[in-house]
């Protein structure tokens, strides 16, 4: 990456290559962790940057979403650097879901969520260590996960949409000479092929926006067949609503929030069947099986309708995979489909 975009983007507050030298501190702190409490329970951590040298941890009883966590119980807390660790203490006051004043930011629409308990913590080269109101104390270490098809090869008889050599399959887009990464660069980007039923994998990163909240922060889509949203954006920590990472926008939210801190490389892999239109009578609809970083977030679900920012039409038609910009600066690798 060239000195100039690097400061630029740092500058703007934004980042889009996990070496680069101008990351802030807090980005190190930033992720997931895991280990046990005093009592032998497991426990699960993720904590959520949100600029300025500010945190919100989550701490989940069993551990990391899809990985033990209980799918219910969570506690909160305020962090902020202090000497180039992160110090934490129970969230309290007045917060919000998703608010821009780090004070007033809860990770969680209802506030305190079910189950919170009060905790301290400080992290400190990739340890946290911390207690419970009560004295229940807790160790846990910064770990990456990875998805278990990352880097999958195409299966024999699968047609591969990109591989980091030429961007012949798609309209629009960038392929970037140093990384061999194909980039959205804020627009919208499609195959020149069309699809109707098919297995499909690709590979994405998220930038890191820690000052941004919500939709602002590395905002894209996966649309199947250009008619369906399957959201792509930084939800990490977050509920995983149909509007966040993993979502189907505005019509189901994720069984799991399997979404991974940003600036990680993730995964979907889709199975996806077009609805069945005949004389203008729809007599199926959409089934779509989604695995996000490896982990089931839609089982075999049914879509009723197309998704806002469709193409037009009506739903049952072969159509190409579109890539949404978003005026954010997406990344993606590894791009295959099988036919079924």
């Amino acid at each position: 990456m060239a000195i100039g975009l690097v400061s630029t983007q740092a500058a703007n507050g934004l980042w889009t290559n996990p070496s680069d030298s101008t990351l802030p501190v807090d980005f190190k702190i930033q992720g997931e962790y895991v280990g046990k409490t005093s009592a032998g329970n497991k426990l699960g951590a993720q904590v959520i940057a949100l600029g300025g040298g500010k945190f919100q941890a989550i701490l989940l009883p069993g551990g990391l979403p899809g990985a033990g966590w209980d799918g219910k119980n969570k506690s909160l807390l305020e962090g902020w650097v202090d000497e180039g660790r992160g110090e934490f203490e129970a969230a309290s006051g007045k917060r919000r879901y998703l608010a821009k004043p780090a004070d007033e930011f809860s990770a969680t629409r209802k506030f305190p969520p079910t189950g919170h308990r009060a905790a301290g913590m400080t992290t400190d080269s990739g340890v946290a260590e911390g207690q419970y109101t009560g004295g229940e104390t807790f160790r846990l270490e910064h770990v990456v996960r990875k998805s278990g098809t990352l880097g999958k090869k195409p299966p024999q008889g699968a047609i591969v949409l990109f591989d980091g050599s030429n961007k012949n399959e798609w309209t629009g887009g960038r392929v970037d000479a140093k990384t061999g990464l194909l980039n959205t660069d804020g627009k919208d980007i499609r195959t020149r092929r069309k699809f109707n039923n098919y297995h499909m994998h690709i590979e994405f990163l998220l930038p890191y926006k820690p000052a941004a909240r919500g939709q602002g922060r590395g905002n894209s889509g996966f649309y199947q067949v250009d008619d369906y949203e399957v959201q792509i954006l930084d939800s990490f920590g977050l509920e995983g609503l149909n509007n966040e990472c993993g979502g189907i926008y505005t019509k189901r939210a994720s069984d799991v929030n399997a979404c991974l801190p940003p600036l990680q490389w993730q995964t979907y892999d889709v199975d996806f069947t077009n609805a069945v239109v005949k004389d203008g009578r729809k007599l199926k609809n959409t089934l779509l099986t989604i695995r996000l970083n490896g982990i089931v977030i839609h089982n075999n679900i049914e879509i009723d309708s197309k998704c806002p920012g469709s193409r037009s039409g009506p739903e049952g038609r072969p159509g190409p995979i579109r890539l949404q910009g978003h005026d954010n600066p997406l990344q993606f690798r590894n791009i295959w489909f099988v036919e079924k």
